[in-house]
């Protein structure tokens, strides 16, 4: 019996199910991940609208809340609630489990073995939670943004960025989601038992091409409003 199904074994032998197990919570993170991981990489793809001026960025907005009558993006936002919940719980179990069971003393062979971006992901995803909660409030609601305007998604987008502390929140907050990206989708990839020293390769430089694209791309707007190339 491999330690995987032993995990799931053991969870069920003490009247617990699926997700009780530290193999299914894994799993739950890792589905969970690529959705959220989907979305940041469609988000920034949608975002490049920006580069082709108000008219195109705002027909991307329009589009988006026009999406099945309307009811499109809310179940796109339902879904995506529904995954960062789970995400959050799974990840915040495994690390509680983690803490409790290391002994005292163990902290520093690990370390050695780990990379920085393993090391840091339960304190990148409190920032990123913190990040999504403000940019949702930013761009979204429009709460903490001192010209948001309803009907014109393009001025709030470079208005927002104009503001130099909240260009570089944000390019902060990017390079957070880097070393979150460039673990999580090693680890779900072998979550999801792609680990093999004939994939290895693969994967490491599918999550390093994945999370160079992603914050590149997303770093360059608020550099591009702050330059005026984007106005």
């Amino acid at each position: 019996m491999s330690v995987a199904e032993k995990s799931i074994a053991g969870a069920e032998a003490r009247g617990h199910g699926f997700m009780a197990s530290s193999v299914g919570r894994k799993v739950i993170m890792a589905a969970t991940g690529i959705i959220l991981f989907g979305f940041v990489t469609v988000h920034m793809i949608g975002n490049t609208q920006a580069y082709m001026g108000a008219v195109a960025f705002n027909e991307y907005a329009k589009f988006l809340h026009s999406m099945l009558h309307g009811d499109g993006i809310w179940i796109f936002r339902t879904v995506l609630i529904v995954a960062a919940g789970f995400h959050i719980w799974s990840a915040t179990s495994l690390t509680l489990d983690n803490l409790a069971a290391r002994p005292e003393g163990y902290r520093a062979q690990q370390n050695v073995a780990s990379t920085w971006a393993s090391r840091t992901m339960r304190w990148t995803g409190v920032f990123l939670a913190a990040f999504i909660i403000y940019h949702l409030l930013h761009l979204t609601t429009g709460t903490v943004h001192p010209n948001f305007d309803h009907a014109n998604p393009y001025a709030n987008f470079v208005n927002g960025f104009k503001v130099p502390a909240v260009a570089g929140f944000y390019i902060v907050a990017q390079l957070c989601l880097g070393l979150h990206m460039w673990h999580g989708v090693w680890s779900f990839t072998q979550t999801l038992g792609l680990s093999h020293p004939r994939y290895d390769s693969l994967r490491r430089n599918f999550a390093a091409g994945l999370t160079i694209l992603v914050v590149g791309v997303n770093i360059t707007y608020p550099i591009a409003v702050l330059t005026g190339f984007i106005h």
